[in-house]
């Protein structure tokens, strides 16, 4: 088993444009397999799940591969979310192995649901959805008492290189090339080329024309390249650590909220105390969390992403059912015989029922 693998890494590592290009195409064809045959949703979930594990193991192989060969030079300094990830993985390997679980269960908690839909009761589907989440929140309890910060989504590190500037891994060079390194010392210039003349004066159709605008001042090519203070911090303290039992308790209700959610839902209540208890638990996390510093580029990005999320409530609930699936239902019949957009009005009711059916494309 162990011989196989490592042949499969060193085939990775060797073909690794092709096979992230592969990756690309096939998770594109996910998006237009819904609608187009019996069970199209289920086959582009498990090839959509599929990839993304095979992608996030692949992303761990290269990292490595990448930062243990001394000719890959990245052409970009790393993101703060790369690097935060990073060195917590590397410093506690409970928080490597509890982020790897979160993502895998991330990637495949679509794919079980539809499983569970296929073969046993509504009951019994809920159940699974419920202990799911209960293991969602045990690891990211697990996550936040490790870290003793506010924990970011991901919590794992992304691919940030290009696989085409890996080096190919072999030192030698093909017998079949000539060789690329430069000649040793320069060739002596012929005898007959040679002069003491002074070289004419530059022909002015031959010369290059004056600059048309004025040279970029220093300050703004410098300004750049500068070091910011998230730069030269220590990479696990890209987020401070939380301080009161009111960001405690912010982070708690925040990482409680989907399992709430998926309860109250699975005891089959057709009222709207779902969905408003769930919004209810957003908006008091976001009042209750502290406001970071200029400087926490890191943590101001998650608590932004925190707050787009908030619009996914427009496809839960009451509000999907009254507010948004009617729009886009008449969206999407007045623009059937639209060119151009009516590819996408039939790609909207396409997923309009899947919207319906499953809690996973929507779920908090």
């Amino acid at each position: 088993m162990s011989s196989a693998l490592a042949h499969y890494e060193s085939f990775l590592v060797a073909h690794v444009s092709t096979i992230s290009s592969l990756e690309s195409t096939l998770r594109s064809i996910t998006w237009l397999l819904p609608g187009r045959f019996k069970d199209a949703e289920l086959a582009s979930e498990a090839l959509s799940a599929i990839l993304n594990v095979m992608s996030m193991y692949h992303d761990t192989l290269l990292a490595k591969v990448a930062h243990t060969d001394p000719k890959y030079k990245p052409l970009l300094p790393s993101s703060p979310h790369t690097r935060y990830t990073r060195a917590w993985c590397d410093k506690s390997a409970s928080y490597k192995w509890a982020a790897r679980a979160l993502e895998l269960i991330r990637f495949t908690e679509l794919l079980l649901e539809m499983g569970l839909r296929r073969k046993v009761s509504r009951q019994t589907r809920w159940r699974g959805i419920v202990m799911l989440e209960v293991l969602k929140a045990l690891l990211r309890l697990a996550l936040l008492r490790i870290t003793r910060r506010p924990l970011v989504s991901p919590p794992i590190p992304e691919r940030e290189f290009d696989p085409e500037n890996i080096p190919a891994g072999s030192d030698t060079s093909s017998p079949t090339l000539a060789a690329t390194s430069p000649p040793t010392s320069v060739p002596p210039t012929p005898e007959h080329l040679k002069n003491n003349h002074i070289a004419l004066p530059p022909h002015p159709l031959l010369t290059p024309p004056p600059p048309t605008q004025s040279p970029i001042p220093v300050e703004d090519y410098l300004l750049p390249k500068a070091l910011t203070t998230s730069s030269v911090k220590a990479p696990t303290s890209l987020i401070k650590p939380l301080s009161s039992p009111k960001e405690w308790l912010s982070e708690v209700i925040y990482t409680m909220r989907p399992l709430v959610y998926a309860i109250m839902l699975s005891s089959g209540r057709k009222d709207n105390k779902p969905l408003v208890t769930a919004l209810a638990l957003e908006l008091l996390a976001l009042n209750l969390r502290r406001v970071p510093s200029p400087s926490s580029a890191l943590e101001r990005s998650e608590y932004a992403r925190r707050d787009r999320d908030i619009t996914w409530y427009l496809l839960r609930g009451s509000i999907w059912d009254t507010w948004t699936r009617p729009k886009l239902e008449s969206f999407a019949d007045k623009t059937a015989h639209t060119p151009f957009v009516g590819i996408f009005s039939a790609f909207v009711k396409d997923w309009i029922p899947l919207i319906d059916e499953y809690y996973y494309y929507t779920a908090p």
